[in-house]
């Protein structure tokens, strides 16, 4: 991994865009409730293309959600075998995808590891070391057996599979898609923390998205980002505290405990939302050389990395489209380049 040192003159940055003296159109905006989480839609269009967004992200979730008894995958979870059909097939083929090039550290089958700590039902423990062990054999991606043509699933008795680690970005893109299909240049789309954004602010200024301190409560950082989606993945979104100890919701497929990678946040930028939302997990788990040494051999996403030790690392895609926020202007910051 070839690193670069740069100063934290880039907060500059910050302040030169987003601004115009010419007016913009009003847009249209709403919240809703969907995949667990507040969306928060901001579109320059028609006003009807909010409902229609929140029924395209309601449909989705109808097929894919591992809680609603007549979705298509809990049946598949019930029964060990079932279809796919429609956005949930094509998203199904993606996630699997996603599996093989980050070599497991995404998993959509550490579902039962997820649950044996709680972090399905809100109902925390550490579970025994007998019991993790126990489930581990049945996490495994390689071993579904999954048609593409059809659509057919089926799981190795006992396995169970989660997409929410890839639902979201796939539903920002598909809104997206949906929004360029009707006219739509201009929209920010809030999907619980995974942004999509639709081309660049009405006066063609970039959006500036916030990148929180994964240690805090502030924006530590900010993205300057058009047409693309950023996800951010970190410790601080979800976890519990047991004896002195913190345990988050990002767990290792290959040990069944939280991901400790030295990592506490992970932020990925790129055109297609499902890759972004996947790899922010996958990156998360893999730590700082792995994470690395995949964006070298890839063509289709940046990366912002925070470590333990309150390090951040930026891809050299990220260069000019990069600011600490004032507050953090002393951080140190390393750019990663090929």
């Amino acid at each position: 991994m070839k690193k670069h040192f740069i100063s934290a003159m880039l907060s500059a940055l910050l302040f030169l865009t987003g601004c115009s003296a010419e007016s913009s159109p009003e847009p249209v905006q709403g919240t809703f409730f969907a995949m667990d989480t507040v969306m928060d839609f901001t579109i320059y269009g028609e006003s009807g293309l909010i409902d229609q967004s929140e029924s395209l992200i309601a449909s989705l979730e109808s097929l894919v959600s591992v809680t609603d008894a007549n979705s298509e995958l809990y049946a598949i979870n019930q029964t060990g075998s079932g279809t796919l059909t429609g956005k949930a097939s094509s998203l199904m083929e993606q996630a699997l995808e996603l599996c093989r090039r980050t070599g497991g550290a995404l998993d959509i089958s550490v579902y039962p590891i997820v649950r044996a700590w709680g972090f399905t039902t809100g109902s925390y423990q550490v579970p025994d070391e007998a019991e993790i062990q126990a489930l581990l054999p049945l996490v495994d991606y390689r071993k579904i057996q999954y048609d593409a043509a059809t659509g057919t699933v089926t799981l190795p008795e006992g396995m169970e599979i989660d997409l929410g680690s890839v639902a979201k970005g796939y539903a920002g893109q598909l809104a997206a898609q949906m929004l360029r299909n009707s006219g739509v240049e201009s929209a920010l789309l809030n999907l619980g923390g995974n942004v999509q954004t639709v081309g660049a602010k009405p006066d063609g200024s970039p959006w500036q998205i916030g990148i929180k301190d994964p240690k805090g409560e502030d924006a530590m950082m900010v993205l300057s980002i058009a047409d693309q989606a950023v996800v951010t993945s970190g410790g601080y979104e979800r976890y519990f505290e047991q004896d002195g100890q913190t345990y988050w919701h990002i767990m290792d497929p290959f040990t069944g405990h939280p991901a400790d990678s030295g990592l506490i946040s992970v932020t990925i930028v790129g055109d297609e939302g499902v890759v972004c939302d996947g790899l922010s997990t996958a990156l998360f788990v893999m730590g700082l050389e792995k994470a690395a040494d995949l964006w070298a051999q890839s063509g289709d996403f940046e990366a912002v990395f925070v470590t333990a030790f309150g390090e951040v690392y930026i891809t050299e895609g990220l260069r000019d489209h990069f600011a600490l926020t004032e507050r953090y202007a002393d951080t140190p910051v390393s750019v990663i380049e090929r």
